[in-house]
């Protein structure tokens, strides 16, 4: 009787902190979470949960701070809604409000609120007040203006013969002008820009990143930056310019990897001698502008950056003092590294513009999108934003994914999440600043695993994965914040949705106009036959693709290219045979399907992959017969490159994010050549076609 007592009080405080005591993988199936995972999801909220009388304790003070509490942290009220919100509704008959608008006015009264984020004040009759921060956000964004489709990317793989080794800004300016004028491509999405953690060899991977907030300089074209042009010592800068055509040409040329190293040790020290070139005035003020505007924030980016020169990226390894981004340690450390400091920002503001550049060139070529950016679902917890916003961050938590079909293990990303209770008291400050710098340089944004605006998978340090469990965020805030600066900047949203979902997510998304993702390959008829979903049963509201970075490129999947690698690789679960037949068996039936559409020239006479090139562009064919609103192909589908740039549950067995765009030989492809491909160019005149259609 006991037991069951104090797991009735332990499921009531994970409840009034949003920690689940349960979750459910599948409609039919609910799986406990144990106690030693949700007592540790709550004192990582700062909540003692580690005996019964400390969890009878917590929840009695749970309970009276509820009582007492006037109005939450933070309400959301959707333009156009009629009535108050429910918390300002609830409030004691003649409770005075006063709001500070995010414009600075002060007024009584919410009415008539312009979209932002304001300050309320409440104050009851009996003397009791409270403060909120109201965000007033549009009800829904608006669908995409014109149906389109556009190249998916992962830019450092887009050489071209004049980068340095890996692809880079001006690279995926000059696809966006060929791409729109030539091709009628409305879009390009990329990978994520983020700041990645130095170090060598650093993470490859694009969705571990130091910052969110800041893009990484070793994406800046060296030459396109006006002051190089000035740089004085030109015997140096010929010798660069001579290591950066050997980094290029081994890549290119003599099939060596991406070194994303040996290019930013390259280009670090262009940039040594860029920022020795004053700044004309004009340059000058604009960009005190930008320091102004970045505020704290790019100082602690900065900072970071300089202290890990001297002490190493992993900030938990500094000084005790340096760990933390107020203390007067680290206040005497900035100053004392004020050059690296500037040096740090400097090259913030110079990647921030040529990111803007890339996005007009993409508008001007006619792009009614634009540059489609991805937004990782966290950052590395050693890095400059888990440094300098560690009161927002979730201290020993790392994030993940529970067991699933896939994956009997779960998954743990090793990315601290961020404090749902400290996000709110804050009006989620740390989220809305990333938001409004992405905005500033995206025609559209793309929120990796959205479901994490929704709930996240805490999993405790040292733990496996399956020893973790859901916490949830105020989901209406973290939307109502994403609208207000998608709208703004006249952006789109696009929510990576693929994977187990809560059930609810994706029609909550949809009512507020974020786009899903739907892969051609996992739309089948699940709750009927299981086959392939016929094109007129796919949602409108979503991004249409063949593959992605983390699956096969398209020539892969027909040939069954893919399990072949696996099986290499020793990463199949099954025989080799038996794959491969379900492989074949999943590809035939998709074959069939556009067979029947009258989207293959002729029935294939052999097996899957015996017409390559047609059938790849039956696929696309296909997603256009869609009504999906945006339809992405993946660039290397366009030249027959078999390989995957990422290939999950591997390291150091496969060569992931190190890959160029390659034939269907594995030959790189210099974006000259990219653009010149007749497969290429065929490929997108289907497109343009079957869009006219």
């Amino acid at each position: 009787m006991a037991a069951a007592r104090e797991d009735e009080e332990l499921s009531r405080l994970a409840g009034l902190h949003g920690v689940a005591t349960s979750y459910s993988p599948a409609p039919d199936r609910t799986v406990a979470v144990s106690a030693s995972a949700v007592a540790a999801a709550l004192a990582a909220l700062g909540v003692d949960a580690s005996t019964p009388d400390a969890v009878r304790s917590a929840l009695a003070e749970r309970e009276r701070e509820l009582r007492a509490r006037l109005l939450p942290p933070t309400v959301v009220q959707w333009a156009g809604t009629k009535g108050p919100p429910a918390a300002f509704a609830a409030l004691p008959p003649g409770t005075r409000l006063r709001v500070e608008t995010e414009q600075g006015e002060e007024r009584d009264g919410i009415e008539g609120l312009p979209t932002g984020v304001h300050r309320v004040s409440a104050t009851a009759p009996d003397g009791r007040t409270g403060h909120a921060h109201l965000i007033v956000a549009p009800d829904r964004l608006p669908a995409p203006a014109t149906r389109s489709y556009g190249l998916l990317v992962q830019l450092y793989s887009l050489l071209s013969r004049r980068s340095w080794g890996m692809g880079d800004l001006a690279d995926l300016a000059e696809l966006a002008g060929w791409a729109g004028r030539s091709a009628g491509v409305g879009f390009l999405q990329v990978n994520p820009l983020h700041a990645a953690v130095p170090g060598t060899p650093t993470d490859p991977s694009p969705y571990r990143p130091s910052s969110r907030r800041f893009p990484d300089p070793v994406h800046l074209r060296i030459e396109e930056i006006p002051e190089f042009a000035y740089i004085e010592d030109q015997g140096r800068v010929r010798a660069l310019l001579e290591r950066a055509e050997r980094l290029r040409a081994d890549v290119l040329d003599k099939g060596a990897l991406i070194d994303r190293d040996a290019v930013w040790e390259l280009k670090r020290q262009a940039l040594e001698l860029v920022v020795r070139v004053p700044l004309g005035p004009g340059r000058q003020a604009a960009y005190d502008a930008f320091r102004a505007e970045e505020g704290q924030a790019l100082e602690d980016h900065a900072t970071w950056c300089a202290l890990a020169e001297t002490h190493g990226p992993d900030w938990h390894g500094w000084p005790e003092g340096l760990r933390d981004p107020r203390s007067a340690e680290t206040a005497r450390a900035r100053a004392e590294l004020a050059d690296r400091v500037g040096f740090h920002a400097r090259l913030a503001w110079l990647t921030d513009g040529r990111l803007r550049a890339a996005q007009r060139a993409a508008r001007e070529a006619g792009m009614p999108v634009g540059i489609v950016h991805d937004l990782a679902v966290g950052v590395h917890p050693g890095g400059a934003d888990a440094w300098a916003q560690q009161d927002h961050f979730a201290a020993g938590m790392s994030v993940g994914a529970p067991p699933d079909a896939f994956n009997a293990r779960g998954q743990d990303w090793g990315l601290p999440p961020w404090r749902p209770d400290r996000l709110a008291a804050s009006g989620h400050a740390p989220y809305r600043h990333l938001l409004r710098a992405l905005f500033r340089y995206a025609g559209a944004l793309r929120i990796d695993h959205v479901m994490g605006l929704f709930r996240l998978w805490w999993v405790p340090r040292g733990c496996p994965p399956t020893e973790g469990t859901y916490v949830r965020y105020d989901a209406d805030a973290m939307l109502a914040l994403l609208l207000l600066e998608a709208s703004r900047a006249g952006s789109v949203v696009i929510g990576e949705d693929l994977g187990t979902v809560e059930p609810g997510v994706r029609e909550t998304l949809q009512r507020r106009g974020v786009l899903g993702t739907s892969v051609l390959w996992f739309e089948r008829d699940w709750e009927g036959d299981g086959r392939p979903l016929p094109p007129d049963r796919w949602r409108a509201d979503c991004l249409a693709t063949a593959t992605t970075h983390d699956l096969p490129p398209t020539a892969a999947r027909l040939t069954g290219d893919h399990v072949d690698l696996r099986d290499r690789l020793g990463l199949l679960t099954r025989p080799a045979a038996e794959e491969r037949a379900e492989a074949t068996a999943d590809t035939a039936e998709w074959l069939a399907l556009l067979g029947s559409l009258g989207l293959l020239d002729s029935p294939a006479a052999g097996p899957p992959g015996s017409d390559e090139e047609a059938e790849i562009q039956g696929v696309y064919r296909f997603l256009l017969r869609t009504p999906a609103r945006l339809i992405g192909v993946w660039l290397p589908d366009g030249v027959g490159d078999r390989r995957p740039q990422n290939l999950p549950g591997t390291w150091d067995q496969y060569p992931n994010w190190r890959l160029p765009i390659a034939d269907a030989e594995g030959r790189p492809v210099p974006l000259e050549d990219l653009t010149a491909s007749p497969r290429l160019r065929a490929l997108l005149e289907a497109l343009r076609e079957g869009g006219s259609a």
